[in-house]
């Protein structure tokens, strides 16, 4: 498999950003251990307990990864879509015992061995700083989930998840339905078809069986609380570095944010993508 095809300079919107930004040696490196795969929605690709699983990349699938108990009830703590990677916790050593993913909307990725994923992960710098750069972006998502379900109303919460899904798909029709929604968010339905029925009203959405379509997404994250900028915030921050990584005048700057420091690539890389210790 060639992955020479996926490169920073293409329209992403198909293609796996962490991927396309990779320098063509290591893609080359990788592409041996990689499957194009298609997704189907609902399919688990994993779940803890599973012995061996894989790591997927993927393109235009998006993957709910939940937190379940014992009822079977659950939540979504975070989100992931071409921008990411989905069974990233092998690179530490462990998993959460409720933690759960699911596929939310079809589409292909691709995947490879988590324990491959592991060995790649310590043999290649680049790689390794880049993957870090992204769990720093998970961290964030998953922390601002959890004081959204806490603190936000659920028609916050309807408006912040409807856009992390409208981030990582083309156009503007979201797969999802009141139900769905309302179990990823952990809330009973009504309070959805509320949020709904309000969304509609204002000329935001229009809904039919199975599919949302959003038709003022300026307005819609209005409505949203904060949370949502925050966590696009933190993964802009991620995504203009890693494309500048291999900028051809060899320069590598990330845009600044307030509240942190300019990345310097050269001196961090070292001091702080260490290797994971099989």
């Amino acid at each position: 498999m060639k992955l020479r095809y996926i490169t920073a300079e293409q329209p992403l919107s198909h293609h796996n950003q962490l991927l396309a930004v990779l320098s063509e040696d290591i893609k080359d490196q990788l592409a041996p251990h990689l499957e194009l795969v298609r997704l189907p929605p609902g399919e688990v690709v994993y779940e803890a307990g599973y012995a061996d699983y894989y790591a997927y990349f993927p393109n235009d699938a998006i993957v709910s990864l939940l937190s379940v108990i014992e009822s079977g009830k659950g939540a979504e703590i975070s989100v992931v879509g071409n921008e990411g990677i989905v069974g990233i916790d092998a690179l530490v050593g462990g998993s959460n015992p409720c933690s759960q993913a699911v596929v939310q909307s079809a589409g292909t990725a691709y995947r490879m061995p988590a324990q491959t994923l592991k060995e790649q992960f310590n043999r290649h710098v680049e790689l390794r700083w880049l993957v870090l750069r992204y769990m720093q972006s998970l961290i964030t998502q998953m922390s601002q989930t959890a004081v959204c379900n806490r603190h936000h109303a659920i028609e916050q919460q309807v408006c912040r998840r409807l856009l992390l899904s409208l981030d990582r798909i083309t156009g503007d029709e979201l797969p999802l339905t009141q139900e769905k929604i309302a179990y990823l968010l952990g809330v009973r339905r009504e309070g959805v078809t509320r949020a709904a029925r309000t969304l509609r009203n204002l000329g935001v959405i229009e809904s039919r069986r199975g599919h949302i379509k959003v038709l003022d997404r300026g307005k819609l994250e209005e409505l949203s609380c904060e949370c949502y900028a925050v966590v696009k915030a933190e993964s802009d921050f991620l995504l203009p570095y890693s494309c500048l990584m291999h900028r051809h005048d060899g320069s590598a700057r990330a845009p600044a944010r307030h509240g942190a420091s300019r990345l310097r690539p050269d001196s961090s890389l070292r001091s702080a993508a260490q290797p994971v210790q099989a």
